[in-house]
């Protein structure tokens, strides 16, 4: 389980260089659809991507295809998950998913394949 908060959101625009203000800015951010900031797309990728890590050691990435069906808030608890799909002699298959702790909505999920 992992909250981020809005000083995460921050850290990650100046890291990554993208500063939208949807992520970064809550004046404009209380103006769209979503109503307050939300995460970037990749630093939920980059937590999913420490978890494949930890379930294959070493493992290199061969693909990743991941959807976002709903906006991750600052603030919320979320639980983040990959789970073995299936295994090939040189590829394994898992599914990943970010969902919200208090009403269970996916806000990222996908899949990936890793050679171990």
């Amino acid at each position: 389980m992992r909250t981020f908060n809005q000083v995460d959101f921050d850290r990650f625009a100046q890291l990554s260089g993208d500063d939208n203000p949807i992520h970064t800015d809550p004046d404009f951010s209380a103006r769209t659809r979503f109503g307050q900031t939300v995460a970037h797309g990749l630093l939920l990728c980059s937590v999913l991507r420490g978890l494949v890590d930890r379930l294959l050691p070493g493992g290199r990435m061969l693909e990743q295809s991941v959807m976002f069906p709903a906006p991750t808030f600052a603030d919320e608890p979320m639980q983040f998950s990959a789970e073995l799909k299936q295994s090939a002699s040189s590829e394994v298959e898992l599914s990943l998913e970010v969902r919200r702790v208090n009403d269970g909505e996916i806000t990222c999920q996908g899949h990936c394949k890793v050679a171990p």
